[in-house]
């Protein structure tokens, strides 16, 4: 359970820092990009530490697949961005995929 913990945190920092690289207009703001870099540094540094715990292939599967996904949806939401139902249905299977990853790992 404790490996879920850090592996959310890491999704959490990954967003979190995603969303600075925006802010950073290609690194020509200080703040966030410093922001990112040290939000990213950690999010793969406590990703390291849940890869202790879960395996490599789930583990990265949730990472990946749940950042890509929450990512999405905060352009859409925060910064206005368009998602196409081509979008969409991309992340529908993303999040299909991570659960077929976990179902193959829990047997």
């Amino acid at each position: 359970m404790f490996g879920y913990i850090l592996l959310g945190t890491a999704i959490v920092l990954e967003i979190f820092s995603t969303s600075m690289l925006k802010l950073s207009v290609g690194f020509t703001k200080l703040i966030p990009s410093l922001v990112f870099v040290v939000g990213m540094g950690s999010s793969f540094f406590v990703l390291s530490k849940a890869l202790n715990l879960i395996p490599l292939s789930i583990a990265y599967a949730i990472w990946s697949g749940i950042g890509t996904a929450l990512t999405a949806f905060i352009g859409v939401y925060i910064w206005k961005e368009e998602l196409s139902m081509t979008g969409i249905v991309g992340i529908a299977l993303i999040v299909v995929g991570v659960i077929l990853l976990n179902l193959k790992g829990a047997h």
